[in-house]
Formats: C-alpha cells, sequence, structure tokens
C-alpha cells in the first residue's frame, strides 16, 4: 500500500513522544475545554457502557483506575522513556489473503470499531474510519481515524485523523466511535466521532462532531489530523452539565421536502443520577442540513427509559427516518439484563417521530459487564437495522447478537446466534426473529441492503470455525433477499484463516471494538473488520509481533 504517514516519523521516538503526550495532558498543555461539571469519578458500570475507546482513555489518564490486567501496560506507556528514532517497518508478513489491511501503521497500535462508505455512483472511493490508537501519540489528542482509498480498498491513497471542533471556543479533540458515509454524485464524504477532553473525558464539554468533505481533498490534503483535510466540521450537539454524550450513528440521504438531510442519534448518560450504576440514560437525534450550517434542537426519542444504548438511524428508500435502540431492564436494579429493541419512525421530510414500536424482547442478550465463553473482550447485544424497497412498500430490517444459554449468573453468553427480524407496517407487526448464523459464537452483526440487487447483507465474527476452543473468529457475509428473507440465502467465509483476538500486545484480549461495517453495492459487498494478521515492532522496539489493525475484505465482483 502507498500512503501518507497518519503520524509524521521524526527522531523523537515512540515512548518519548508518549511521555510527552501524557506529561502535556496532565500538566494542562493542550487545550481544555471549560469545566462544566465537579463530580465523582465514572461508575465502573458507566465505563462498561460507554464507548471503548473513552473507557481507555480515562484509564490511560489514570492507570490505577483501569482493570487490574491492563494496569502494567498502561503504566508503562505513562512512564515510557526516549528510544530512539522511530523506524519504519514496511508492512510486517500479511498472513490472511483474501483482505488487505487498510492503514499504514508502522508502530503497531491497535485499530477498531470500524465503519465504512463507498460512493454509490464511484464504488471505488471508500472512505473507512477506526478507533486509532496511533492518536495516544497525537500531540492534540485526536483518536478517530480515517483511512480513504480509490480502489476498492484494495490500497490505501491517503490516511489521518479526524481534526478537533470548536466547542465553548475550545479546540476538542476526535475521541472515537467513528461514522463515515458518501453520498450524491460528486460522493461527499462525512464522518461522525465522539469529541471529548482526552485528560478528563466526563469532566469538561463533550460534544458530537460531525465533518464533511470531498474525495479531491482527501486524495490532496497532507494527512495526519491536519484540517485542511476536513474544512467543514462542527459540534451538532454538546452536553450539559454533569453528562456524556456517546455512541453516535449517522446517515445521510434525502428525505421528502427537507432534501437531503444528516440525522444523527446519540447516548446521553447522566451520570448525577442516584442509583447504584451512578447514571441513567436516554436516546436523542439532531437533523442537520447537509452543509452542515444549521441543525435542529435535540429529539428525545427513547421516552421514559432510563437505561439505553446503541441507537442506529437510517433514511429510507420512501424517504422516512428509522431510528432504533434498545432498552436494557435488569442493570441498574442488578438482576439479569433484557435488551428491549425498539423503534420509532419520521415521515420524509418530518422531525416529528411516531410512536415506539416494540421489535422484539431479548432475554437472552449478551449482557453489559458479561463476556463469551472463551473471549474476554468486552461484547454487548447490538441491533443494526436497514430498510428495503419490496413491492413499493418499505420493509424495515433489524439484526441482533444473543446467547443461547447464560450462565454462572446469566452473565457468561454460550451460543450466541445472530437474529433477523423485519417489519412491512412500520413496526406494528414484526416476522421472526429468525437465525442467520449457524452454530458456535457469532457476534457483532452488521447489515446493509444492495438496492441494485434487492438483497439484505449481513456481516458478523464467529467463532464456529474454531471447533476445539470455540475462540478463534472470523468474519463471515449472508446475502439473502429482501423480497424472501426467510430463505437461505449465500453463506461466505470472508476471511481465509482464523483471528487470533488476543494477540495485540497492548489491548490483549480486552477491546476489539463495539461493532464492524459491511457496505452492500450491485451484488458486491465490502467489509470493514479488525484482526491481528501482520506483525510489526510495537513502539519500534523489539521484534515484530501481530497486532490488531483494520482490514477490508471484499466479496463479489
Amino acid at each position: 500500500m502507498t500512503s501518507r504517514p497518519i503520524l509524521r516519523r521524526s527522531a523523537l521516538g515512540a515512548g518519548a513522544a508518549l511521555l510527552l503526550l501524557v506529561t502535556a495532558v496532565s500538566s494542562g498543555q493542550a487545550a481544555r475545554p471549560t469545566v462544566v461539571a465537579q463530580r465523582q469519578g465514572p461508575s465502573e458500570a458507566l465505563l462498561r457502557h460507554v464507548s471503548s475507546g473513552v473507557a481507555v482513555r480515562t484509564w490511560l489518564a489514570d492507570p490505577a483506575s483501569a482493570p487490574e490486567s491492563m494496569q502494567p501496560q498502561l503504566a508503562a506507556l505513562a512512564r515510557a522513556q526516549a528510544v530512539g528514532a522511530v523506524r519504519h517497518s514496511p508492512g510486517g508478513a500479511l498472513v490472511a489473503g483474501g483482505s488487505d489491511r487498510f492503514n499504514d501503521d508502522f508502530l503497531g497500535l491497535p485499530q477498531n470499531e470500524e465503519s465504512l462508505g463507498v460512493c454509490e455512483r464511484r464504488p471505488g472511493q471508500v472512505l473507512g474510519s477506526t478507533n486509532d490508537y496511533r492518536g495516544l501519540l497525537n500531540p492534540r489528542g485526536n483518536f478517530t481515524g480515517w483511512h480513504y482509498s480509490t480502489d476498492g480498498g484494495r490500497s490505501l491513497l491517503n490516511e489521518g485523523l479526524l481534526p478537533a471542533v470548536n466547542i465553548a471556543g475550545n479546540g476538542v479533540p476526535s475521541g472515537g466511535d467513528p461514522v463515515t458515509v458518501s453520498v450524491g454524485a460528486k460522493c461527499q464524504m462525512y464522518a461522525a466521532s465522539l469529541n471529548y477532553d482526552p485528560a478528563d473525558p466526563f469532566g469538561n464539554a463533550n460534544g458530537i462532531g460531525v465533518y464533511r468533505t470531498t474525495p479531491q481533498r482527501l486524495s490532496r490534503c497532507q494527512g495526519g489530523d491536519a484540517p485542511a483535510c476536513w474544512p467543514t466540521r462542527r459540534a451538532v450537539v454538546v452536553n450539559e452539565p454533569g453528562h456524556f454524550l456517546d455512541k453516535e450513528w449517522m446517515t445521510v440521504g434525502q428525505s421528502g421536502s427537507a432534501g437531503r438531510v444528516v440525522w444523527v442519534t446519540y447516548s446521553d448518560f447522566d451520570f448525577t443520577a442516584d442509583n447504584p450504576a451512578g447514571f441513567t440514560a436516554q436516546i436523542r437525534a439532531v437533523r442537520c442540513t447537509p452543509n452542515l450550517a444549521s441543525c435542529t434542537r435535540p429529539i428525545l426519542i427513547s421516552g421514559s427509559d432510563e437505561d439505553v444504548q446503541f441507537s442506529d438511524v437510517t433514511i429510507g428508500p420512501d424517504g422516512r427516518t428509522y431510528i432504533t435502540w434498545s432498552q436494557i431492564k435488569g442493570e441498574l436494579e442488578g438482576t439479569p439484563q433484557t435488551f428491549v429493541h425498539k423503534m420509532r419512525v419520521a415521515q420524509p421530510g418530518s422531525t416529528t417521530f411516531g410512536p415506539t414500536r416494540v421489535v422484539y424482547r431479548e432475554d437472552k442478550a449478551i449482557p453489559f459487564g458479561g463476556k463469551l465463553n472463551a473471549n474476554d473482550f468486552r461484547v454487548a447485544t447490538y441491533p443494526k437495522n436497514t430498510v428495503a424497497e419490496v413491492g413499493d412498500q418499505p420493509r424495515v430490517f433489524v439484526t441482533w447478537d444473543a446467547c443461547s444459554t447464560r450462565v454462572l449468573g446469566e452473565t457468561v453468553c454460550e451460543g450466541a446466534v445472530i437474529k433477523l427480524s423485519w417489519s412491512d407496517d412500520m413496526g406494528r407487526t414484526w416476522h421472526g426473529p429468525i437465525p442467520v448464523s449457524v452454530r458456535g459464537q457469532n457476534y457483532f452483526p452488521t447489515i446493509d441492503y444492495d438496492r441494485q440487487r434487492n438483497q439484505i447483507a449481513i456481516a458478523y465474527f464467529t467463532n464456529r470455525y474454531d471447533l476445539a476452543f470455540d475462540h478463534r473468529q472470523d468474519v463471515e457475509l449472508v446475502t439473502r433477499d429482501a423480497r424472501t428473507p426467510a430463505n437461505f440465502g449465500d453463506r461466505r467465509r470472508v476471511t481465509a484463516s482464523s483471528n487470533e483476538p488476543t494477540a495485540d500486545p497492548l489491548l490483549g484480549g480486552r477491546f476489539i471494538g463495539d461493532y464492524i461495517e459491511v457496505a452492500a453495492l450491485r451484488g458486491r459487498a465490502l467489509v470493514h473488520y479488525n484482526a491481528n494478521y501482520v506483525s510489526v515492532p510495537l513502539l519500534s522496539e523489539g521484534r515484530p509481533v501481530p497486532q490488531q489493525d483494520n482490514f477490508i475484505a471484499r466479496i463479489g465482483r
């Protein structure tokens, strides 16, 4: 791959660079937003709920607060001494075929939580985004990675980190939870990110940043976190005191008389709540003009629900706006968790949403704070949606992961299955759920609608090829005709060899993000996911070792 470096290679050692970053943040040298609330530290339950990037940045600022298994690595990073010049290690050894590494990381730091936007008019133009841990070395604290290709993801043309957005007169860095979208005849590129102070995510102002650019700019700009790569950017919503905004999702499309619009949904956490978990949460949404010049005030979506997460938003072919989320029952009370998947719909051009519809009550959800039986990374049931056009009528699909059995106080998940439900009447009634996956552990589902082929594509991680230990993971893709989704469709193993998810030297088996993403277009699918197939010396020290990277797999012609 040929690309421009996300970080400039210099005579300063990577360890020293990180030490300077940590020192600068802790001493106040970095730009710090205005403090909006005094509060105790975030609860353990809140850190399980919010985005993994936020949790890692919180622990990096205070290694003693991290899980015991991560404390040595985080403390070592914070104590890092000069290690000499950062040398480029060209590429490493790729051991899995059928996909391509989609970054130019010579430092061996992780990438995860992949999103993907493909231009419909020019499908060679592909924009991916990640939690990019090279951001730990960024002097401005930016953490959300972007990765751009003009040949369908076969090679990387340019990459960088989303720059800061202005909140209350301060530049607030990008902080992960990436989303990328490409739309229109000119393939305009949009990205969304959390933006918060990495030195104190919960103590200072934070918001949801939305960014807009063009393929020409991404091709010609210098990369890194240069503001010129993303000239249009703003915080579309900012937190209130005692709140933290998290887990945004974004869509861009045509919506009736409003024309092209940008919808963003997110979770609004109130961490001053008086309950054992230390928080309550609501799903909210904002709609913006395509140039991001103006946005609505936040719209409450989840009603009286007090514990929610994982919103998803789609503008359907019919111009309606569909928002799904999960209400979590039992977490605040300390009882076994049930996820109630819900949906609301707004008519074309409207910002007024109809009644809440229940998609499914999932009594065997993968719970917050739980785990798969043979893996230790963070995972929880996460519903995703898409909308197809069947007989000139919208058909909304919702997919999610859930356990076959929960053991040890219902915290350990066995036999996780990918499920699919659909509705032809705006959520009043639902078909299914039906199983999509077969055998083993299956998790992190992502879904998209290929309107040219009138089929849905669902991708997910699976452990079913590890017959001995139910531990190593692959990516699987299932496509089904949107008109007959209950019929068996095409099933493909995307990865050529299984991945060892615990191999990353920094994160180990604790984090692989919270999602991956599939994009389906004209009978072809691209899946953006992470794996540990490439060996690179960590921070230019020692020998090459497997470490976490983002990859793009291409399926179909």
